[in-house]
């Protein structure tokens, strides 16, 4: 039986005396050189459950969420995120599981990237079922009850929002030489998802389980995880606010017609409040 692996600490680096660590942020972490036995175990679970669905395509119905099927086969909701339906699936699955896994484990502890997982694959599984659900109420098309949903994508996503929060500047390869720093690797993956579900309609059935998978992760990370590192509880940082998941230029804008709005609002208030006292005068 393989013993739990420590908190290693050659991964984190504590920070230079005077430097303004944000209160509440965890230590420096170095990326991970190797990967970790746990990535190559669940590896050999995707590959694994590929292989039974070509084996038995019936254990489909079994282990990947059908909602005209849930409410009898309520484990599915469980077992849906380690099924992987096509080979591109299983092996993209598998290489982002090998690479975020070898950041993120050495940082976290065994037992913390295991919980993360279970966590974030069984909420997204429950989430994924009950937007099918609500498309089908909604549009009356009986392919969102009967169409098998499954796929590590919602934990890959969560992935990303834990190396923005762990190694924000590193930089991950896309394509060729293009490379993308991890800290806006959840945006970009929303946004070129959102593309391709206009592209191709039935994409759209990745996107809901993505977004949840990175917001849920998000929210655990932020507000409930014990940081094996600090010994704290969430990460209140400002650089890992909700805000901070978005380009600095959007959420200005944001900022920016929130502030001319209430200055609308205000302006308005400000006339209204003579004439009402000049008509109580007369």
């Amino acid at each position: 039986m393989m013993e739990s692996q420590p908190l290693q600490a050659p991964t984190a680096t504590a920070p230079a005396p005077g430097s303004a660590e944000p209160a509440g942020a965890p230590p420096a972490v170095t990326p991970g050189k190797e990967f970790t036995r746990t990535c190559k175990g669940l590896v050999v679970v995707l590959i694994g459950g590929y292989v039974l669905l070509q084996l038995l395509p019936s254990s489909l119905n079994y282990l990947a969420i059908i909602p005209s099927k849930t409410i009898p086969y309520v484990w599915t909701v469980f077992t849906a995120g380690y099924i992987e339906q096509v080979l591109p699936g299983a092996i993209g699955s598998s290489l982002g599981l090998l690479f975020c896994g070898k950041d993120i484990e050495p940082a976290w502890g065994r037992k913390e990237f295991l919980k993360f997982i279970i966590l974030i694959n069984s909420i997204c599984g429950i989430l994924a079922f009950c937007f099918a659900i609500g498309l089908y109420y909604v549009t009356g098309k009986e392919s969102f009850l009967v169409t098998p949903l499954s796929g590590f994508h919602g934990c890959l996503a969560g992935f990303l929002v834990a190396l923005k929060q762990l190694l924000p500047n590193l930089e991950l390869p896309m394509c060729f030489f293009w490379k993308i720093k991890a800290k806006w690797m959840p945006f970009f993956v929303v946004c070129f998802s959102s593309i391709m579900a206009f592209i191709v309609p039935d994409s759209i059935n990745f996107l809901p389980t993505l977004v949840s998978g990175m917001y849920v992760s998000w929210l655990y990370l932020r507000y409930f995880q014990r940081n094996p590192l600090t010994g704290l509880k969430g990460d209140p940082s400002d650089d890992f606010s909700f805000p901070s998941l978005f380009p600095a230029a959007m959420r200005e804008r944001g900022e920016r017609v929130l502030e001319e709005r209430l200055a609308a609002d205000n302006a308005g208030d400000t006339e209204a409040s003579p004439r009402g006292h000049g008509t109580a005068e007369d």
